[in-house]
């Protein structure tokens, strides 16, 4: 995801003057977890923990917690235990920065994790990589990050744009028609999306109906809508998150534009569908992890264990990339032997996760190239009624594509790591 800005690349002039303003801003002290000590090993996670992405950010939150429980019963990373501090990025690319230069600098976290907001992600990479600290984002999608403005020392959990775009956008086109309109979240993350998108329908053979860019936080999209239907399109693609996703998607509904109009998009949420009244939950859409998955190793104790974290709520997308970015630091030190940050992004390109933590059926793994991690789409539809007795199966994964087959080579990505002499 990311914050409504006309360009996906950061100026780096903006990223020093909001790091240095960290030397005077006050600071709510951070969530910490697990027992203090002198000698314990401090992670960093930066997320918009307020706001329009907060229920998001909290189940990444949940998830990289439940990390940290396990990795403390394992004998901790190099035998030290883990200490998870956070701090809430407010949805704004100046506090995010200076919340993660008082985790570096003041805090002295060895490792970081941030952001769900794709343009806070950018900007946090570039302080971390001058910094020379091993950073995961665990869920700010934009393509730039592992693309044309990827680090030597910056890796990535979630899809990327085009591999959400990859993943759905054939079986819309096979399924419900050529003619498409967009609706479109005003920022990096939108904007990314939607090049994608585009891209796959005019190798198809399709055509743009129109497009409507959309601010972040807007709640009326009644004008949106009206232009969208006028258009006549065989498909409306919904682009927008969090709770921008969930006003949408009841407009839909209350305007019956939905019984027209194939719904569909590119990327759905867990806490979105659940957001939703029940009219409002249709579509074709791709999660990018789903908590149902029959017969697939470690996913059902997952799940249960998860839900005695989180008020018996089940584990979503988020929750998986929190957990599997904060392990992601235990595999690769357990690797490696060492904390030393080059070291440590090298061994950690190539590597694979293992079934306990990639948590579902195909190859996951950190692609050497550009530091993306290859990992599935649950492609398939929204449904009104659960699909099962439990209230929180909103979504029929129809299939599961490989990362492997919805990534770009990491050759074509625009990603030249430059490492350190």
């Amino acid at each position: 995801m990311g914050i409504n800005s006309v360009s996906t690349k950061l100026d780096r002039r903006t990223v020093i003057k909001a790091a240095a303003a960290a030397g005077v801003a006050q600071f709510a002290a951070p969530f910490v977890i697990t027992a203090r000590a002198a000698d314990t090993l401090k992670i960093g996670m930066i997320n918009p923990f307020t706001g329009v992405y907060a229920a998001v950010s909290n189940n990444e939150l949940i998830g990289a917690k439940f990390a940290v429980e396990q990795v403390n019963a394992k004998g901790g990373i190099l035998g030290r235990q883990v200490e998870l501090l956070t701090e809430d990025s407010a949805n704004d690319v100046g506090t995010g920065v200076q919340k993660a230069q008082k985790l570096i600098d003041r805090d002295q976290v060895t490792f970081l994790m941030a952001d769900v907001n794709s343009a806070i992600a950018q900007a946090v990479a570039q302080v971390s990589n001058e910094k020379k600290v091993l950073h995961i984002v665990p869920g700010g999608h934009t393509d730039p990050i592992t693309g044309t403005d990827c680090h030597w020392n910056v890796f990535r959990v979630c899809n990327t744009t085009a591999m959400e775009a990859n993943s759905v956008a054939p079986e819309v086109f096979k399924r419900y028609g050529k003619k498409w309109y967009f609706i479109t979240p005003d920022y990096s993350f939108g904007h990314t999306l939607e090049a994608a998108a585009k891209k796959n329908l005019a190798n198809l053979g399709g055509t743009v109906a129109g497009d409507a860019q959309t601010p972040l936080g807007t709640t009326d999209f009644s004008a949106y809508l009206i232009q969208a239907k006028a258009a006549n399109p065989d498909v409306i693609l919904v682009l927008p998150q969090g709770g921008d996703m969930v006003n949408c998607m009841k407009q839909i509904a209350q305007f019956g534009i939905g019984k027209q109009i194939h719904i569909a998009g590119l990327q759905q949420e867990e806490e979105s569908l659940i957001g939703m009244p029940p009219e409002a939950r249709t579509g074709t859409w791709m999660l990018e992890w789903y908590w149902k998955q029959p017969g697939v190793p470690h996913v059902e104790q997952f799940v249960a264990d998860i839900r005695k974290r989180s008020g018996g709520h089940v584990p979503t997308a988020r929750t998986w990339f929190g957990y599997t970015a904060l392990w992601t630091f235990k595999l690769v030190t357990d690797k490696a032997k060492t904390l030393d940050a080059v070291k440590l992004a090298k061994a950690l390109g190539g590597l694979e996760l293992p079934p306990e933590i990639k948590l579902q059926p195909n190859k996951v793994y950190y692609a050497a190239g550009d530091h993306q991690l290859r990992t599935s789409s649950f492609v398939g539809h929204a449904v009104e009624t659960p699909a099962s007795a439990d209230p929180e199966d909103l979504f029929v994964v129809e299939t599961v594509v490989p990362g492997d087959k919805t990534s770009p080579p990491d050759t074509e990505t625009g990603c030249k790591l430059t490492w350190p002499a």
